[in-house]
């Protein structure tokens, strides 16, 4: 027993199976020790409990690797129950094997909060959302910058709404759009102070004051907190009765560090907007570290959180003045934009509500196709204008070609499918996507081009007879200009244009 006296008289007070419990019983599931530490606690400084467990604690196979996959037996349950003085028959007895007298439970059980009848969750009253200014009729922004724009006027009114909007960003703040945002609705933090860059002569356009006014909660790079915390605020009209509307942005390509909590945090139906942004390969200007092709797919797949990619930024405000309804509605949830920093020309256009519609339903021609069409562009996000020149060229070939835009591949494929899951009697309603492709031929091609992986236009093929030919970036990583990164991975307009002859040259 080593140099330690009186280890061997110890141990000797205990036979096998008490010395097993003493020794495997690491008390982080002991209620009481918990209680004594968490009320042990002073102050306001963050403290964090190591609660020790064996994993399957009181069970023959506790603590072994396979406890995992592990079933127990019936002589097992026996001698569990026998352990926990539970009388056969009494399985499913709500006090079993419990020695405090059944009415001081109840009585005990009864006065808890959980039993009060107040509901634990809640339903706070809605928020009237304002009209947003769209500003990009005829300039050449992108939809990060009309992002940006968007949330500066916003930032600048005086309605309710406005004081509910929290942003956060993983280090990121400027680079994504948000310093207009910033600068009129500060930094929060629990405690006031100053702009320390600004104070030690390092002069910025850029404010960086803090104090409990504020509505921006600035990360460190932490994507996995970004998102913890998007849950947390996201949860705050159900939880705390206070309607908030979180708003996260994030490299594109980052979502993909923080998935787990993402994951979870839509599981729990929190609201927010996440923003990626900037993404795909026409980022390139940054290089190759900070390029994507994966996280669209993400956000098809992903529930309780809808996904949009707007080409214009006049999308973008429809798209945002929707969130913000869908954020609040009772059968809603989160919304992710990726968005682009990729400048390009915007369409003066008035934004009707037929355009209006269609943006949220997923999609619109930006060029129609005549009845009985042989060939569809289908586009989304920063590729319009090579696939607007590829039409203008081949148009001058084969009439009638289309120009489909798509503002929401999420959106059309949700519609398409809940189309084809109707039961009962009830006709089938007519997707979004088939009214579409409606004025196409029964064997139409179509050719899909996005700055992300080819999956994620490639399946609206396989809602008709239609061949597909889905142009995308399956990989990414090199340094260049958008030109020339867009020739690389076969998203410009010469790739779209050979897709286009190869095809009539095989129908030859």
């Amino acid at each position: 027993m080593g140099a330690v006296a009186g280890i061997r008289s110890l141990l000797n007070e205990y036979d096998d199976s008490g010395l097993a419990a003493l020794m495997t019983n690491l008390a982080g599931h002991d209620l009481e020790s918990l209680l004594e530490a968490f009320h042990g606690v002073t102050g306001d400084t963050p403290t964090c409990f190591l609660a020790y467990t064996i994993k399957g604690f009181g069970l023959p196979f506790a603590g072994h690797k396979d406890n995992h996959s592990a079933l127990t037996t019936v002589a097992q349950i026996d001698s569990l129950k026998r352990s926990l003085g539970i009388a056969d028959g009494e399985e499913w007895e709500l006090f079993a094997g419990l020695d405090v007298p059944l009415e001081d439970l109840r009585q005990f059980i009864g006065g808890s909060a959980f039993a009060a009848k107040p509901s634990r969750r809640h339903d706070p009253s809605a928020v009237t959302i304002p009209p947003f200014s769209i500003p990009s009729r005829n300039l050449t922004i992108s939809t990060q910058n009309g992002f940006g724009r968007i949330l500066s006027d916003i930032a600048r009114s005086r309605d309710g709404f406005v004081g509910r909007v929290v942003t956060t960003s993983p280090d990121v703040t400027l680079s994504t759009n948000l310093g207009g945002w910033v600068n009129r609705r500060g930094i929060f933090s629990r405690h006031s102070a100053a702009d320390e860059f600004g104070e030690a002569g390092m002069n910025s356009i850029q404010r960086w004051s803090v104090s409990p006014d504020g509505q921006h909660i600035e990360l460190g790079i932490a994507e996995n907190n970004f998102f913890l915390l998007l849950a947390a605020l996201g949860l705050s009209s159900s939880l705390f009765n206070a309607r908030l509307f979180p708003i996260g942005t994030v490299y594109d390509t980052f979502i993909g560090r923080g998935l787990d909590a993402l994951n979870y945090g839509c599981y729990q139906d929190a609201r927010f907007m996440l923003v990626g942004t900037p993404s795909g390969i026409s980022l390139a200007p940054e290089g190759g570290a900070h390029q994507s092709s994966l996280p669209p797919l993400i956000g098809i797949g992903q529930s309780n959180l809808t996904s949009f990619e707007p080409c214009f930024v006049d999308e973008l405000a429809v798209m945002m003045r929707w969130s913000f309804e869908h954020l609040q509605e009772l059968d809603g949830g989160s919304v992710y934009l990726r968005l682009s920093t990729r400048r390009i020309q915007q369409p003066d256009r008035p934004m009707k509500s037929e355009l209006e519609r269609q943006v949220i339903e997923g999609g619109y021609w930006l060029v129609e196709p005549e009845p009985g069409a042989e060939l569809g562009l289908i586009c989304t996000g920063a590729v319009v204008p090579e696939v607007v020149a590829a039409c203008e060229q081949i148009r001058e070939d084969i009439k009638g070609a289309g120009l489909l835009v798509v503002t929401s591949a999420d959106r059309l494929f949700q519609g398409w499918l809940r189309a084809n899951q109707t039961r009962g009697g009830a006709a089938p309603a007519t997707p979004h996507l088939a009214n579409l492709l409606a004025p196409m031929a029964e064997t139409a091609t179509l050719v899909s081009i996005c700055d992300a992986h080819p999956l994620y236009l490639s399946w609206i093929g396989g809602i008709g007879r239609y061949r597909m030919i889905p142009l995308g970036t399956d990989r990414f990583g090199q340094s260049g200009d958008i030109p020339d990164l867009f020739a690389e991975y076969r998203i410009d307009t010469a790739a779209i244009i050979d897709a286009v002859a190869r095809l009539c040259l095989e129908q030859r």
